[in-house]
């Protein structure tokens, strides 16, 4: 969205933000509008004298009430909560019913699919995302080997298309609220959201995908949003202008966003531990980054320290075979070095593997089960709390087979209903 923002004159219809372009909360505002396609206009209240007055007269002042948004309309929030923003964007925040026929956790690629299917088909359906419908597909830039997009596919649209189709349908699609609980009562589940609302329902579909891998370097925790950051390019745009920039991570979601940063930064260095590239990332993708004249690729190295002071100012990165070391200069650093799964409140909950990922069907061999039939390929060690997508155990990690998965959830969960 920001790189529009100097082509289109400021009395258009976009919503207006002022605030620090390395504030982390300007940067998640920003990440938040871009992920749920929501034209904006970023402002710096540091270098934009007129923003600054602008804000200045809405009570905004170098301390307080920053990011501030601005609407077409004329009325202003100052710092608001994602909660708060998705409400004043249009987005849904809270359940109609206290009880569905399904409830899907996580709005990814599989959530969405399993949502158009389960509405379409009659199911009273409740999808409930966290943070912006698309999951990790929906950060991507160019979704390029995604069946009949031959020219690619942004995930936030392939997003926003998905969930415009699953309401078209009749599913309830919420944003902004966690699920914390889960549990099994008699012949219904419970799903617990983050405010302390219950709701019930026939079945539950977990879909919750993943999230990126922290980088355990010291100083990196410090500098999440003012320099480093984890996946979110486009938000990050207004940090890479002219500047060189370190991507940390050999995968095809690094190489997408590599591609896109390449358009505005002055150089982007792909750093990995692998020996060659072509390990992880997909060919078309390395033929065009190795096309790509200021994408510099650097191979058998980590970032082992991330430094700087209110700022990212340097990083440096150790060759993994000889020890050696270099210290770089850097204001921007993303992070792409693998996902792992949001399920620590399933603890105790449902059985999982070693690394945190929901066991389902055949894996589940030996674990207790009390009813009649035999558990679905798809079904959890809770009768009718089913899994799909990444954050299912033995997955397949790519946008179709989410999406696979979740279509197909829906009927197992339609046999598990009959069988009520």
């Amino acid at each position: 969205m920001d790189e529009m923002a100097d082509e289109r004159p400021q009395d258009d219809d976009r919503i207006r933000i002022i605030g620090y372009t390395w504030s982390p909360r300007s940067h998640d505002v920003r990440d938040f509008l871009a992920r749920t396609r929501v034209p904006y206009q970023w402002l710096d209240f540091e270098h934009d004298p007129q923003a600054r007055r602008q804000a200045e007269a809405l009570g905004a002042t170098a301390g307080t009430g920053l990011p501030l948004l601005i609407f077409p309309d004329g009325t202003h929030v100052a710092d608001p909560d994602d909660t708060a923003l998705a409400e004043k964007v249009g987005l849904s925040t809270q359940p109609d019913r206290p009880f569905y026929d399904l409830i899907i956790v996580g709005a990814g690629p599989a959530g969405m699919a399993a949502a158009v299917y389960g509405a379409s088909e009659g199911l009273r359906t409740l999808l409930i995302e966290r943070e912006t419908p698309g999951g990790q597909a929906g950060m991507s830039e160019a979704i390029e080997n995604y069946l009949g997009f031959p020219e690619g596919l942004r995930g936030s649209e392939l997003a926003e298309r998905a969930m415009h189709q699953a309401e078209r349908f009749g599913a309830e699609v919420i944003v902004a609220r966690e699920v914390v609980g889960l549990r099994d009562d008699r012949s219904n589940r419970v799903v617990c959201l983050d405010d302390g609302t219950e709701l019930c329902a026939h079945a539950v579909l977990l879909s919750l995908g993943v999230s990126w891998r922290m980088l355990e370097a010291p100083g990196c925790d410090r500098l999440i949003g003012r320099g480093v950051y984890y996946g979110a390019a486009a938000a990050a745009v207004p940090t890479c202008r002219q500047r060189d920039v370190i991507m940390l991570g050999a995968g095809n979601s690094a190489g997408q966003a590599a591609l896109y940063l390449a358009r505005f930064a002055r150089s982007v260095t792909m750093v990995a531990p692998e020996a060659d590239f072509s390990e992880r990332l997909s060919e078309y993708l390395l033929n065009r980054i190795r096309g790509t004249e200021n994408i510099h690729l650097r191979t058998s190295s980590k970032v082992v320290e991330v430094e700087g002071g209110d700022l990212l100012e340097k990083v440096t990165i150790e060759h993994v075979d000889t020890g050696e070391r270099e210290v770089v200069e850097t204001a921007t650093l993303f992070v792409y070095i693998g996902a792992a799964p949001r399920t620590e409140w399933l603890e105790g909950v449902v059985e999982r593997d070693e690394k945190g990922f929901v066991l389902t069907g055949a894996d589940l061999d030996g674990a207790k089960w009390t009813l009649d039939r035999p558990r679905y390929l798809l079904e959890s060690s809770i009768p009718g709390v089913f899994v799909a997508g990444d954050v299912r155990s033995g997955s397949v990690k790519r946008v179709g087979a989410a999406v696979g998965e979740g279509s197909m959830a829906i009927q197992f969960i339609h046999n598990h209903l009959r069988g009520r």
